[in-house]
């Protein structure tokens, strides 16, 4: 959803300059219920990366700490960098689904030689991938083009005004992790990577190639519940192998698997909010999450109400996040 990444009304790319604008302001859905545990739960300023899986995640976080817990829940519509430098600022408390990123990990957790101002908060449950996708009638039609070695065959298929010469490989919003462009040159591939400009715009390319049976081939991920409704079909890239990708310019294999985590800030980790042992606990799977992406992008749902439908149909999975922070379902 990614060295920079990963999927219904997000905004563009945010630069560094609005990071300032969301400390001050960002969307806010105020108490609706008095605080049910013992702690003051106070404020929690929830980033939003910026595709629809994430969006899932959060809201339905959110929509917990808000009518059980008391908060007071701070949307903030940030790309995936931007939201680790509001850590240090006090502007971000959680990134709720993060896709890897050690480029990140590096420069602001303790462990990993940085400033401190982040912590991992434990898994989400989400097995992340990552890769190069076809339209299914493109995998029937053409069944060799599923491997990366025949992809030069096909490359005038994918000719675009965008590409010149070359083949149009789409790729999705530039802050998404993305391997391509070395991938391309490292494979030797007669292809230009293309920005589409947001995981709306890959989705809609890609539903119009699978209608109109137009040639496609770009970036794409799961989870995501588009993926139900055209089944894309992923290329094989060379094999992932532990460091690999160590050196970006050099990567010349697929992406690693991704077992999506939490990511929070230190302050928010020790300031004893109830809302920290719910983001601690959170944990859900790749089928949770499409069903509730879906009623957002496909059904047209505010993301608080398909939050809230979500919650009420799956109390079991709900009540251990709640007891871990110390109040009923």
């Amino acid at each position: 959803m990614r060295v920079k990444r990963t999927l219904a009304g997000f905004s563009a790319l945010v630069t560094a300059s609005v990071l300032t604008l969301g400390a001050c302001g960002g969307d806010s859905i105020q108490n609706a219920d008095e605080p049910a545990g013992t702690k003051d739960c106070g404020d929690l300023n929830m980033a939003v990366n910026p595709w629809v899986g994430y969006e899932a995640d959060a809201y339905v976080v959110g929509y917990l700490a808000q009518t059980k817990l008391g908060c007071t829940v701070n949307y903030k519509n940030l790309d995936e960098q931007v939201s680790w430098k509001g850590f240090g600022t006090g502007s971000v408390d959680v990134v709720i689904e993060n896709w890897g990123h050690p480029e990140l990990a590096k420069k602001y957790m303790t462990d990993q030689g940085g400033d401190g101002s982040a912590v991992d908060a434990g898994l989400t449950g989400n097995d992340g991938v990552i890769g190069w996708y076809v339209p299914p009638w493109m995998a029937d039609k053409y069944p060799d083009i599923t491997n990366w070695e025949n992809l030069n065959k096909y490359a005038d298929m994918f000719k675009t005004s965008e590409s010149g010469d070359l083949g149009t490989l789409y790729d999705g919003d530039p802050g998404f992790v993305t391997n391509d462009e070395a991938l391309v040159k490292n494979l030797d591939l007669n292809f230009k990577v293309v920005y589409a400009g947001s995981e709306n715009a890959l989705i809609e390319a890609f539903r119009t190639a699978e209608e109109n049976k137009k040639p496609m081939i770009g970036y794409f991920y799961e989870p995501q519940w588009f993926l139900a409704e055209v089944p894309l079909v992923k290329v094989d890239l060379p094999k992932y192998t532990d460091g690999c990708d160590a050196d970006p310019d050099k990567v010349a294999c697929d992406y690693p698997p991704y077992p999506l985590n939490k990511i929070v800030s230190s302050d928010f980790a020790d300031s004893g909010s109830p809302a920290y042992d719910l983001v601690k606990a959170f944990s859900w799977t790749n089928d949770d999450q499409n069903l509730v992406a879906k009623y957002i992008a496909e059904d047209g749902m505010d993301p608080e109400d398909a939050a809230k439908k979500w919650v009420d149909a799956n109390p079991d999975k709900v009540a251990p996040w709640l007891e871990a922070a110390g109040v009923s379902s």
